[in-house]
C-alpha cells in the first residue's frame, strides 16, 4: 500500500537540473511499506527517456537519479521528519499509476539506503 504525499501541482515540483541535462518533474512522493519496512519513492517525469526518442540512456540518466537522491530528496525526507529504509528514484518517460504496467513506458528505478548526508546506492 503507499500513500501519496505530493504530486506534481506543488511548486516545488520541478523542472530540476540534473546532470544529464534532460528536463525531469517531480510526479509524485510516496510512502510506501516494503517488507515491513518504510520506502520513500521519488517518481519523476522524464521525457527524453522514452525510447522511441533515444535522447537519453540509462546510462546517461543513472547519475541524474543519483543526484536527485542527493539534493532532492534526503532534503525532503529532513523536512518531513522521515527515516526511510530505502529510497526509491524512478524516471518514467509518462505518467503511470503505482503499482501498473505500461508495456509501452520508458522507466528508469533505483534504490539508495540514506544515510546521514548520503544516498547509499543499494542494487534491487
Amino acid at each position: 500500500m503507499a500513500l501519496c504525499l505530493g504530486t506534481a501541482g506543488q511548486a516545488d515540483a520541478g523542472p530540476f537540473d540534473v546532470p544529464s541535462g534532460q528536463s525531469v518533474d517531480l510526479h509524485e512522493v510516496l510512502l510506501d511499506e516494503a517488507a515491513g519496512e518504510l520506502w520513500v519513492r521519488f517518481r519523476f517525469l522524464a521525457p527524453q527517456i522514452a525510447r522511441d526518442l533515444a535522447v537519453i540512456s540509462y546510462e546517461q540518466a543513472a547519475p541524474d537519479m543519483d543526484h536527485l537522491c542527493q539534493t532532492l530528496a534526503l532534503a525532503y525526507l529532513q523536512q518531513h521528519q522521515l527515516a526511510p529504509a530505502r529510497v526509491v528514484i524512478s524516471l518514467s518517460d509518462r505518467a503511470v499509476p503505482f503499482g501498473e504496467a505500461d508495456a509501452a513506458a520508458t522507466q528508469f528505478f533505483e534504490s539508495y539506503r540514506p544515510e546521514g548526508d548520503s544516498c547509499i546506492w543499494e542494487a534491487f
